[in-house]
């Protein structure tokens, strides 16, 4: 790993904070993500700067703290990459950890947690002159965001004092050193793959859950192996997909399911779709504990997928950036055991395909 070394000076780190603070009143609404990329530091930089004043460095250990959200009552959890955003209100219930991994299994945030992504953790204050709440955000080593947590009106706001008080590092120095982002491996070229027995153990498949380890036992890419399945098991469409699947659940009243991801959390919407809206590059779900944001321009690939399981096929709307990282996963809402709803295979059957491919 090679270390990427901030050295945050008071004078630096109030520069820092005035830049940021700067640059949202040119910019009403701009993300920490954006305003960090902008100002060329680290995410986890921009919010450290603002230890003493605006945040208060966490410690200790994240599952317990996980444990502990549902005290707060009812907030809006946020997951998001560089293309999607993902924002969910409701409590934190039904919380398993098991080892790295944890569940959170509620009726409204449903999560799936990797706490070897949870490297620093900070309480923000809010800003009303921005329209921001209390909220508690943690980072990658690199200081990529994985997961915010922000209040509510209907949130206990002495639970989340105590919370703080209880996770309060000693240290609130407004210096933070980040890990660089290991460099990704290269794709093997595809004629190094067994592409006979990769699509053999596909159609041979009997969970959804066994296909990431499917592609590691090829030694594939994600995007590559969708490739290589073939159309009878991946087949591209274009990559104004996920608008125009939204818009028709949206008609149909379909409930659905909406998987976004960070390094360390996927987060799942289960249900309807009702308001859409297209907003310059963003087209946003914007119901009211729903909010999906989804910057189209950034789709390189989309993809219906089909996985055989024990229950009959199940197919996804799966889309993509230029790199090959997932934006985004669709599904139709289905229970485990359950067969798939045939509503949501027709709508991914009249998605417009992709004629040609390189």
């Amino acid at each position: 790993m090679t270390y990427i070394h901030f050295s945050a000076t008071p004078e630096v780190s109030e520069s820092m904070h005035h830049a940021w603070q700067g640059l949202r009143e040119k910019k009403p609404g701009v993300r920490a993500r954006d305003a960090a990329a902008l100002l060329g530091v680290g995410e986890a930089q921009l919010v450290a700067s603002g230890c003493g004043h605006a945040a208060t460095r966490l410690a200790g250990d994240w599952t317990t703290l996980i444990e502990a959200l549902p005290n707060l009552g009812r907030v809006m959890a946020l997951t998001r990459n560089d293309h999607a955003v993902h924002e969910k209100i409701g409590e934190y219930r039904n919380i398993r950890i098991i080892g790295n991994m944890g569940l959170v299994l509620g009726e409204s945030i449903d999560l799936r947690l990797f706490f070897n992504h949870w490297h620093y953790g900070f309480a923000v204050n809010g800003d009303p002159q921005f329209g921001t709440t209390e909220s508690l955000q943690f980072f990658d080593s690199d200081g990529v965001a994985v997961h915010k947590v922000y209040l509510t009106e209907q949130s206990d706001r002495r639970a989340y004092d105590r919370l703080v008080d209880a996770y309060r590092s000693s240290d609130q120095s407004t210096q933070q050193t980040l890990l660089a982002k290991p460099s990704e491996s290269p794709v093997r070229p595809d004629e190094e793959i067994d592409i006979a027995g990769l699509r053999a153990h596909w159609r041979a498949l009997r969970d959804t859950h066994d296909f990431n380890d499917l592609l590691k036992s090829f030694g594939v890419s994600r995007t590559q192996g969708l490739r290589l399945g073939g159309p009878d098991l991946a087949r591209p469409v274009e990559t104004a997909a996920a608008a125009v699947l939204l818009e028709s659940a949206s008609e149909l009243l379909l409930d659905i399911m909406v998987f976004v991801g960070s390094p360390g959390v996927v987060q799942i919407h289960t249900g309807p779709v009702n308001h859409l809206k297209t907003t310059g590059p963003w087209f946003n779900v914007l119901d009211p504990d729903f909010n999906l944001h989804l910057r189209q321009e950034d789709i390189a690939s989309a993809w219906v997928v089909t996985k055989p399981t024990v229950s009959g096929p199940v197919t996804s709307l799966e889309i993509y950036d230029g790199a090959g990282h997932t934006i985004a996963l669709f599904y139709g809402k289905r229970k485990p055991g359950q067969p798939e709803n045939p509503v949501w295979r027709t709508l991914l059957s009249a998605l417009p395909v992709v004629t040609t491919w390189s």
